[in-house]
């Protein structure tokens, strides 16, 4: 079976570590990155399945960070969740406008972000016995 790889971006320590935690009990290989600055090249190493992207980030913003993974030909299918604490109904479609395929406000829970990682995967996780779907 061919392990999903999520890179994670987000600058806040106690977030990630949540992140972390969620993915590693679905078995997920997972790359961490905590700078926009070092987003790019990250993508490019790491080759993930889906990138969770924080919006607010130091140097440069998730927003922009999304479109340019949607410019260039060799990322622009990596669905993306943006992830933020910019829950405003406007701040929702900027980001789906820039290129984010889905989109979630903090506080999240993890059936949430489970939910969402699912949809964007495009599919159902196996093995799973408690599922509510």
């Amino acid at each position: 079976m061919v392990t999903t790889k999520v890179l994670i971006v987000e600058d806040d320590l106690l977030n990630r570590m949540f992140y972390e935690a969620v993915f590693q009990q679905r078995g997920y290989d997972m790359m961490a990155v905590d700078d926009g600055a070092h987003v790019l090249d990250a993508v490019d190493r790491f080759a993930p399945d889906l990138i969770t992207m924080d919006i607010h980030l130091p140097h440069i913003s998730g927003r922009k960070l999304i479109r340019k993974i949607r410019r260039n030909p060799a990322t622009q299918h990596i669905p993306i969740l943006a992830i933020t604490a910019f829950a405003g109904q406007q701040d929702e479609e900027e980001i789906r406008r820039a290129g984010a395929a889905g989109y979630l406000a903090k506080p999240l829970s993890i059936e949430r972000l489970l939910e969402e990682v699912d949809t964007l995967l495009e599919r159902t996780p196996e093995l799973e016995t408690e599922s509510h779907h």
